[in-house]
């Protein structure tokens, strides 16, 4: 996919219905007040040596600058919001709420948009220690935690 695909899925994402229970989609899921997808990951690929691992991160990784950038313009620089304590608190066993538990559970920080009354973040999931990459998005009115 490219990234203008990718600009056209999000804007798809903030203009459509929320279901009223959590279901799959083709890239995701969708529930009570929030869409996900997944944008870009090793499965696009099939499976690889290290080395294709490697392309694959920096493909994702170079994807999401160019989203972020992209998004920067229409929306202005985003919030970046760490998610150390969500994660503290998971770890506590505290249940974190849809979308964000995935993000919570696999990143550091994110960067957040408040746009026409909805939350748009792309999320970059790296393999710790590893060349894995996905980048992902979600547009939700569910506060982050």
């Amino acid at each position: 996919m490219t990234t203008a695909h990718h600009l056209r899925l999000i804007d798809g994402m903030r203009t459509e219905d929320f279901p009223s229970e959590r279901v799959p989609t083709g890239s995701g899921s969708s529930g009570p007040g929030y869409h996900t997808a997944l944008l870009l990951g090793e499965d696009d690929h099939g499976e690889g040596d290290e080395a294709d691992r490697l392309e694959v991160r920096a493909q994702c990784l170079a994807e999401h600058d160019a989203l972020l950038s992209l998004l920067t313009l229409r929306w202005g620089e985003p919030q970046r919001v760490s998610l150390w304590s969500a994660q503290e608190r998971m770890m506590a066993g505290e249940v974190i709420a849809e979308p964000w538990a995935d993000p919570v559970a696999s990143c550091e920080h994110l960067p957040l948009w408040w746009a026409e009354d909805r939350w748009i973040a792309v999320v970059l999931y790296l393999e710790e220690g590893g060349p894995g990459c996905e980048l992902g998005v979600l547009v939700t009115v569910v506060d982050p935690p």
